[in-house]
């Protein structure tokens, strides 16, 4: 039979793989939303890993950041984020490893470009003050299709 003990551990890493679900799709909705503010909260105040493949390594947050307003906040440009297969692993120790597959779709009014994208995302989490955050994010692309 389960102990109580064992019953709580077991609740923590729901509730704990439940809020990186919504951690992530913060994010996303971020992304799209053209909201930098947002964006910027979804990770690790120092230290922050970030590689996304074509786009490039940033160092820390802000750095990323600045690049998310400078290439993607034009009201020209739509863009859509869908991640799925989310397979989140929660330790004991207030860390968590997660990966999710993404299809991303694009449409630049301005210049009349279409891009659909997949790939993967592989990241880490810490909880920081209760509530968690990425602390290392790697994208990889799939397939790449550019197009007018």
């Amino acid at each position: 039979m389960t102990d109580m003990k064992s019953l709580a551990q077991r609740l923590e890493r729901l509730e704990a793989a439940d809020a990186i679900r919504a951690l992530k799709l913060r994010y996303l909705r971020a992304c799209d939303d053209k909201d930098p503010g947002a964006m910027r909260a979804c990770f690790v105040a120092d230290g922050a890993h970030i590689h996304y493949d074509r786009i490039g390594t940033f160092a820390g947050r802000d750095a990323l950041v600045q690049c998310f307003a400078e290439l993607a906040c034009r009201p020209t440009l739509r863009e859509m984020h869908f991640a799925g297969q989310g397979d989140i692993r929660v330790g004991d120790d207030g860390t968590a490893q997660g990966s999710w597959d993404l299809a991303y779709l694009a449409l630049d009014d301005a210049s009349g470009t279409r891009t659909f994208l997949t790939g993967r995302y592989v990241d880490e989490y810490v909880r920081v003050e209760g509530a968690w955050v990425i602390r290392s994010t790697v994208f990889t692309t799939g397939l790449l299709s550019v197009g007018t």
